[in-house]
């Protein structure tokens, strides 16, 4: 028995960086003008603008993409929008393969991903960072992709219980 187990996080340095001046620059335009002599902004309103910038950044840290393949099928929860992991039983799958995945252009950038336009095509992505993913399509018809960044582990274990989705086929 072969268990896959992974946990990412929105930790990439350019993140980061990004965040970062995108807080501060409004940060320096707020203090810049709370220190003019004859400014309106009042110190509750200075106190609660630089206050406000980091919690409304903060929340991006906590979120979590955890996905487990085990013999009952692939697990997956992407924290905060869900709170208990979402499983698809090996008998649910049509198929089951790694690709490679262009975040920006077929889904339009990382996180949880989909479009009413476009997801019969594409359907819904689960992604922190990269270009790697497991591509399920199920036999109703729905599409995931949940990203991974330990691909050769994944193939390795979807190796393991590739006959689980060719014998289960109606």
């Amino acid at each position: 028995m072969r268990i896959f187990k992974e946990e990412q996080r929105f930790t990439e340095t350019w993140l980061i960086v990004l965040l970062t001046i995108s807080m501060l620059v409004p940060m320096f335009i707020i203090f810049k003008e709370f220190s003019k002599e004859n400014t309106t902004m009042s110190l509750n309103e200075f106190l609660f603008s630089i206050i406000l910038m980091p919690l409304c950044i903060l929340p991006i840290f906590f979120f979590k993409l955890k996905t487990r393949i085990d013999e009952k099928g692939i697990h997956f929860q992407f924290f905060p929008f869900h709170f208990k992991p979402r499983t698809i039983a090996w008998s649910e799958l049509k198929s089951a393969n790694t690709r490679k995945y262009y975040a920006i252009t077929e889904y339009g950038g990382w996180g949880l991903k989909t479009s009413f336009l476009s997801r019969k095509k594409k359907g819904i992505a689960y992604t922190v960072s990269g270009e790697l993913g497991l591509q399920l399509e199920l036999k109703a018809g729905k599409k995931i992709l949940i990203g991974t960044q330990l691909l050769n582990d994944v193939n390795s274990v979807l190796n393991t219980y590739k006959e689980k989705i060719h014998t289960n086929e109606n």
